[in-house]
């Protein structure tokens, strides 16, 4: 466990990329099995401990120190694993767990925690966290709940095993769903001492190819195919040895999330394309088959692992394929695009277009007119244009030159910050989380601001400093760790998309916001009204 802690110390403490796959590399190199097999799990999100929630903790600290001392402590922390970490008590001398001289193992840590049941949950992690160091007492916790929060996304990981053993990345991520932890296979071969899992009629997961970001460029449309970018969230479809899964851009198996699309694809092959809601925003304005309902539609069903009969009426899911990995058993990947766009419009034949099909190519003869086109991604609530070269074999990640992502310019709107929070991990002693509002109505007549958003990022670290000063300095009431500011300071707000929803008392709810700029010069009183939001909603 020992060795897990610093670990995750160094990681919430380290920015550099090239740094934590070192840190990580250099864990995995030297910790025997099972232990870093189960790290390689927490770190990518593969470990599920269902038996310790946040609550169970709290109550656990609060029965052993004044629980106002708790409670100002984890305000000024800004984390509960720290705070807990940091106040619980020493056992008494000559007590079991004082006395207790073997170190606990992550192995024996993790076996623990998944045999538990939630009523014997209180004493069994108390008896544990008796045994530990702060610092270990921080990395249990974090471990028992899942909130890493380390700065270390799965893709880090899966990288920084590929490189301490001197493996292709790809491939790496190629068995990895075949396995599960703590990966005893993956590491025997990373190691030389067994052969390259066999993924063959498993349905694993295979990276993305992704797209760079069109930098005031352009294309020659001789050379580039464009389609839209819609508004959904990426996925692959795999159906092999009679199983189907769905996997987002990220690796999760969200199958059951969308029951009804996994059990329409029986087609041996590997499919990308975006998951999609029908309705009638999007699709039908530029030509497309099915028309297809804004994201907010599509955030519904999202996380859900049960889905109910009146969700699969009202939230529809349907698949707008892009490419094509695999038909049947013969991997398309090397072929350049234009092949596989044929063998995808030809595979697509046989799946049910209730919940499947081809997105449309943009006809343009020149970029010119692909601009002109462009300008009208909005009103149909299109997230923007992909441009694909034609000549180009699916390859994992991004390759300069291959695909770019033409998105849409973002909206913006002068917003009033009216709430802040501590961030978590490097930020938690930063005000650096901020919910922001606007006007009913004119405020000099009893207009009132109603939240509209929140936002995290956009910021500089300069800015953020300054922003976490006016927070401390405009505090007007506090709530735990969330502080009320006066409704003063003006900041413009960029978001991709706002949309109705019935869950916020605005009405609206925008989509990857981020801060664009302090608007210091602007009075507060001139800020947008709920007015102006509703007529940019999709």
């Amino acid at each position: 466990m020992r060795a897990f802690a610093d670990l995750l110390d160094r990681l919430i403490y380290t920015r550099s990329r090239n740094a934590k796959l070192r840190l990580i590399g250099d864990y995995l190199r030297t910790t025997p099995d099972p232990d870093r097999g189960w790290a390689i799990a927490a770190l990518t999100g593969d470990l599920d401990l269902p038996a310790v929630k946040p609550a169970i903790i709290r109550q656990m600290i609060e029965a052993r120190v004044d629980p106002v001392l708790f409670g100002m402590s984890r305000d000024f922390v800004g984390d509960t694993a720290e705070t807990v970490a940091l106040l619980w008590p020493e056992p008494p001398a000559g007590s079991p767990a004082a006395r207790e001289a073997e170190p606990l193992s992550l192995a024996q840590v993790v076996d623990t925690l998944a045999a538990l049941s939630r009523s014997d949950a209180p004493a069994v992690l108390a008896a544990m966290l008796d045994q530990l160091d702060s610092d270990e007492r921080f990395a249990l916790l974090k471990l028992a709940t899942g909130g890493l929060r380390a700065g270390v996304s799965a893709r880090l990981a899966k990288t920084a095993l590929a490189q301490a053993f001197g493996l292709d990345v790809e491939a790496v991520e190629e068995v990895w769903h075949g396995l599960v932890p703590p990966y005893a296979p993956l590491f025997a071969w990373a190691e030389g001492q067994a052969p390259q899992p066999d993924s063959a009629n498993l349905p694993v997961f295979r990276p993305f190819m992704l797209a760079h970001p069109l930098e005031d460029g352009r294309v020659d449309l001789a050379e580039y195919a464009a389609e839209w970018k819609w508004d959904g969230i990426r996925v692959q479809l795999v159906h092999a040895g009679g199983e189907t899964r769905l996997y987002s851009r990220a690796g999760d198996d969200i199958t059951a999330s969308f029951p009804e699309v996994a059990a329409a694809y029986a087609s041996p092959g590997v499919l990308d394309g975006e998951l999609l809601v029908k309705g009638e925003a999007q699709g039908h304005a530029l030509g497309e088959a099915e028309g297809a309902a804004s994201f907010n539609a599509l955030q519904q069903r999202l996380g859900r692992k049960t889905v109910s009969k009146r969700m699969l009426v009202d939230y529809p899911a349907f698949v707008r394929l892009y490419d094509i990995l695999f038909d049947g058993s013969r991997d398309l990947r090397a072929l350049p695009w234009s092949e596989r766009r044929a063998a995808l419009e030809q595979f697509a034949k046989g799946l049910d277009p209730e919940r499947f099909d081809v997105s449309r190519l943009i006809e343009a003869p020149d970029f010119s007119a692909l601009e002109a086109i462009r300008e009208g991604a909005r009103d149909a609530a299109i997230e923007g244009v992909m441009l694909k070269r034609r000549d180009s074999p699916y390859v994992a990640g991004r390759r300069v030159g291959l695909w770019y992502k033409w998105k849409r310019d973002p909206l913006t709107a002068d917003c009033v910050m009216m709430y802040a929070q501590r961030g978590n991990g490097k930020r938690s002693s930063f005000y650096s989380d901020y919910t922001f509002g606007c006007w009913t109505g004119d405020p000099a007549e009893g207009g009132e601001l109603l939240p509209v958003g929140k936002a995290y990022s956009g910021f500089t670290d300069e800015e953020l400093k300054w922003l976490d000063r006016f927070v401390r300095t405009n505090t007007v009431q506090r709530f735990g760790p969330v502080r009320e500011v006066e409704k003063t300071l003006v900041l413009e707000v960029a978001f991709d998309s706002i949309h109705a929803s019935r869950r916020h008392k605005s009405g609206l709810a925008m989509r990857f916001p981020r801060i664009a700029r302090i608007r210091r010069d602007k009075p507060a009183a001139e800020a947008d009204r709920i007015e102006t939001l509703l007529g940019m909603a999709t």
